[in-house]
């Protein structure tokens, strides 16, 4: 089936919904929502208050009595656009794996405040990326409300009579990334495992851990597959990120192992069949972490260095 990729909420049928957040860039994330009866699960909130709310709205409109009390929020990983509306669900058993919950108290939304404030607001060429990545988002007066329980490796919830099971397949994208699949409507929620359209973001790796998640998803007997960011897709767009996974492992060792630095070969790979992917100065981030990777080193590249990286390959 092709779906619109338009803002808002989609029925998927069976009582499954996504929300989707065009254009897919810097922290336009999708959600789902889950229902059976007159229970729900909400897989993600979104980046600020505002955007939350708004998505709330809707789902309360299309499945009234389910979301009343939404009973179970899973947070797909750790990234803020995926768990900072946390609090306006505070009333349900919010669940992620036990990687995402210590990377969100590491990175609580005050911490995304403080960085706008402290770089957003220059007049270079990182103040202008940082505004034009996050300037559209109000991060300031949002209260951090973490994980209520965690779980390691796979855990099974109930949704009316709907099983949804929970396979964490990070550190990948993030330390602690989970799938979330509903098998009766042969559906999966990937959060940031998969990007469609855009250019996935490799920020804490082994890059294996990631290709081995989308075999995952392709083993799984789904026909929806809603993706963290950019339009539901099927096992072609897994199939798309894979490899672009595998192409730039294979180019960065090459580069690696002829001792070019990590920013060097990051200009230096041509992206090819990946070159029309939104947000492709990511490719700056995947090295280091690539390289960070075959060194067999635990010293990750700060995040400023990184996004001062991207923002000198980006046109903005």
């Amino acid at each position: 089936m092709n779906w619109t990729y338009t803002k808002g909420l989609h029925d998927l049928g069976n009582s499954c919904y996504a929300w989707l957040a065009p254009d897919g860039s810097w922290g336009w994330s999708n959600a789902g929502l889950i229902v059976d009866g007159e229970e729900s699960l909400l897989v993600d909130t979104l980046f600020d208050l505002q955007l939350t709310r708004e998505m709330l709205q809707a789902m309360r409109a299309a499945e009234p009595l389910a979301t009343r009390n939404i009973g179970t929020l899973v947070n797909t990983h750790a990234n803020g656009d995926h768990c900072h509306g946390n609090e306006l669900v505070a009333g349900a058993e919010i669940i992620t794996s036990t990687a995402s919950a210590e990377e969100m108290a590491e990175m609580p939304p005050e911490a995304m405040a403080g960085m706008m404030k402290m770089y957003a607001q220059e007049d270079t060429t990182l103040g202008r990326y940082m505004r034009h990545c996050f300037g559209a988002f109000q991060f300031e007066g949002i209260k951090h409300t973490p994980p209520t329980k965690t779980f390691d490796g796979k855990m099974s919830v109930r949704v009316g009579d709907k099983d949804v099971n929970l396979i964490e397949v990070g550190p990948a994208h993030t330390r602690g990334d989970v799938l979330v699949q509903v098998p009766d409507d042969r559906t999966v929620f990937t959060g940031d495992i998969l990007f469609i359209d855009g250019t996935p973001i490799l920020w804490a790796g082994p890059v294996q851990n990631w290709i081995d998640a989308c075999d995952i998803i392709m083993a799984m007997d789904v026909e929806t597959v809603v993706p963290g960011h950019g339009p539901i897709t099927d096992k072609k767009g897994v199939s798309a990120v894979k490899s672009y996974l595998e192409y730039i492992n294979a180019e960065a060792r090459k580069r690696y192992d002829a001792g070019m630095d990590a920013f060097t070969a990051a200009k230096d790979i041509e992206l090819v069949d990946f070159s029309a992917w939104g947000d492709s100065e990511r490719i700056a981030v995947n090295v280091s972490t690539l390289y960070r990777e075959y060194s067999h080193s635990d010293d990750a590249t700060d995040a400023v260095t990184l996004f001062t990286r991207m923002a000198e390959l980006a046109t903005v």
